[in-house]
């Protein structure tokens, strides 16, 4: 009893001491939907090594008022007051790793392992007018039966590049999940009254799956016009990325972005291996993980373009040097 007394009492000190829940403004109408495209290379950056190609297609509706379980979602479980509205999506995505020699057949122990990552997307996307909250749950496949020895060697094939030759030696096979949250919260400065203007958007988030557990956090500066239609580009995950939307008001509009983002890792299948069986290859990580990402987006009318460019810190102790890669986008609103 008396143990049952303090959890009571501790929940009653956690739920007394949480801030009140803050109404906003409400949410202007969107209920056009957000088709985009992201391809992550690092042949932007005249390289093929480590993290080497992540392609990700995905759908999220139109902003929508949460109901039922959606409700409990919004405003009970993440705390979003009455105004708030919510997205659905989906998403289809892969990623493929490969070490820096790709050209030899043996095992490579202090080079990255070769591994592919095919994977389904289903998330929730909370808005408020300052804030977006995100969870997202990926499922999919690590090992061959992603594929990611056929479409490189096929793409290479298509480019006239050398033949990648230490598939053999990816790690095996293994159904893969990560459950993911992630909180933007941005403030805007307005410039003048044409629209032009800064924000400042600090991100939090976490992952907790057998493919990828971390902890991260970010911060991103924009400077350009319309700043409040969007929260920056899509990425491929662990990115320090946007939500996945925009809302044009206008027929053209544009900004540039730098951010910088932060993660402990506790878990990285394409580093470690497996967590239920040995054998896999693998390499010992870094726990500490920083990006730097700076890029320009522009929005005509119903179609936004990125381009960004991303330098992240050694993943693991021998490493050569921090990876460089570039991602581009296109948003397409229906």
């Amino acid at each position: 009893m008396k143990s049952r007394a303090v959890i009571i009492a501790s929940l009653a000190l956690c739920l007394a001491a949480a801030p009140a829940r803050a109404e906003e403004p409400p949410l202007a109408p969107d209920d056009r939907a957000t088709w985009s495209f992201v391809w992550e290379n690092d042949y932007f950056a005249n390289t093929d090594r480590n993290y080497t190609n992540g392609v990700r297609i995905a759908y999220l509706s139109g902003l929508k008022q949460p109901e039922g379980v959606s409700s409990f979602l919004a405003h009970d479980l993440l705390g979003a007051g009455q105004e708030a509205g919510i997205r659905r999506g989906f998403a289809v995505g892969h990623s493929i790793f490969t070490p820096e020699d790709t050209l030899a057949t043996q095992p490579l122990p202090d080079q990255h392992p070769y591994a592919g990552w095919l994977y389904g997307e289903y998330s929730v996307v909370v808005q408020q007018r300052q804030r977006v909250q995100q969870i997202t749950l990926q499922a999919g496949v690590v090992g061959p039966a992603a594929q990611g020895e056929w479409l490189q060697n096929n793409w290479h094939d298509l480019i006239g590049g050398d033949p990648v030759n230490g598939w053999d030696n990816q790690i095996g096979n293994e159904p893969g999940f990560v459950l993911s949250y992630d909180r933007q919260f941005r403030s805007v400065y307005d410039i003048g009254d044409n629209g032009f203007g800064a924000d400042i958007t600090p991100t939090i988030g976490a992952s907790l799956g057998n493919v990828d557990t971390r902890a991260r956090g970010g911060l991103t500066l924009r400077i350009g016009n319309d700043l409040r239609n969007d929260y920056g580009p899509p990425r491929v995950r662990p990115a320090l990325a946007g939500a996945g939307f925009f809302s044009p008001v206008d027929d053209f509009s544009w900004h540039l972005f730098i951010g910088v983002n932060g993660s402990a890792v506790a878990h990285n299948i394409f580093l470690d291996g497996s967590l239920f069986r040995d054998g896999d290859p693998q390499v010992d990580k870094n726990v500490l993980v920083g990006e730097v990402q700076a890029g320009l987006a522009l929005q005509f009318r119903r179609v936004q373009i990125a381009y960004t460019f991303v330098t992240r810190t050694k993943e693991f102790e021998t490493q050569k040097s921090a990876q460089q890669f570039g991602a581009v986008s296109l948003s397409v609103k229906f």
